[in-house]
């Protein structure tokens, strides 16, 4: 008998990559939790196999809902678990404190109680963010030789970090409490195709795809450029989150995931506009809005231990993976989608 595998939040980003692997690498049935108004944009290449329940199913539930996610999950009795989803944007965080907190901490709580109640034999992958370590300071990031270990004191510089908190600690708190298979992740950022616009290497690649069409002013509008961050392939992070499951999982650990290439967000502007045959056209504005009110500006991860426990090693390089972001919005744009201008 096939396993079974539920990915929570599998019409976002990371989820519909991680079903595309599990159902490529797999003979898994896989299971996707969604809220019934959440858009299929990008798991619609799943769609023929989701009306024909070819091991591929979705379940509907909505993590602020104790009701719903128990059903759920006591409907599935999965055996492998990835909680990815969560209200995922940062800067919405700062407007939107209380809901944020609702879905990521006590949503995921929801999760692992049900889990503990339904199938405490499954194997549990919490997803929680390098987020957590926020802004930290120059003299401990020395200290850590330039790069942040799983060790790093959490300094969380939003409501959505904060969450991500309560993420984490949830996470291990049901494996030492109760004996389960919980591993929760610190992923760096990680980006790709369908990489929602309200992120700014998104939202820069989907600006320049309107600009060349002419649907927009040859203006790229940005927040802040000069924080560092380290780059990883969403494809990448996927098949790490496959490994963590499956790779002689430890009850209770935590690791840090993340690419191998790191810059300013400026730099990574700069490269989008290089790919662009207008380049020399379009100028950048600062906006003030697309600026937090505390931004964690020195993300760069040491990722030894989850390499040295699973094999695992990022294989899509940077060039790469925004060559096919920008790719995927220009497809998008080609097609006649409207976007808001984000």
């Amino acid at each position: 008998m096939a396993k079974k595998a539920l990915i929570t939040g599998i019409t976002g980003m990371v989820g519909s990559h991680l079903a595309d692997l599990l159902m490529k690498e797999t003979d898994w049935d896989i299971y996707g939790l969604c809220r019934w108004r959440s858009l299929l944009d990008n798991i619609r290449h799943w769609v023929d196999s989701i009306n024909a329940k070819q091991r591929i199913h979705l379940v509907y539930g909505d993590l602020r809902d104790t009701m719903s996610i128990d059903t759920a999950i006591a409907s599935i009795v999965p055996d492998y678990v990835f909680h990815l989803a969560a209200q995922s944007y940062p800067k919405t965080s700062f407007d939107a404190p209380l809901d944020t907190l609702d879905t990521n901490i006590q949503g995921t709580a929801r999760v692992l109680e049900a889990l503990r109640k339904h199938a405490p034999h499954a194997v549990i992958h919490v997803c929680a963010s390098s987020e957590v370590f926020g802004r930290v300071r120059k003299e401990k990031l020395a200290e850590m030789g330039g790069v942040i270990n799983e060790e790093c004191t959490f300094h969380p510089a939003s409501p959505y970090a904060i969450s991500k908190v309560g993420t984490d600690l949830i996470g291990r708190y049901y494996a030492e409490a109760y004996g389960m298979t919980v591993m929760t992740t610190r992923m760096f950022t990680h980006t790709g195709p369908r990489r929602g616009d309200v992120f700014a290497e998104s939202t820069f690649a989907k600006q320049i795809a309107m600009i060349e069409a002419d649907k927009l002013p040859p203006v790229v509008e940005v927040g802040n450029l000069d924080s560092l961050r380290t780059f990883a392939d969403v494809r990448d992070a996927v098949r790490a989150y496959y490994m963590l499951v499956t790779v002689d999982p430890i009850p209770g650990e935590y690791y840090n995931i993340g690419g191998a290439y790191t810059c300013k967000v400026g730099e990574m502007l700069d490269f989008l506009l290089s790919l662009s045959p207008r380049k020399d056209e379009i100028s950048i504005h600062v906006d003030p809005e697309r600026l937090r009110p505390i931004d964690a500006d020195l993300q760069i991860p040491d990722t030894s231990k989850f390499e040295k426990h699973t094999g695992w090693k990022p294989q899509i390089s940077f060039e790469q993976t925004m060559t096919d972001l920008l790719n995927y919005w220009r497809e998008r744009v080609n097609r006649g989608d409207q976007f808001l201008q984000r």
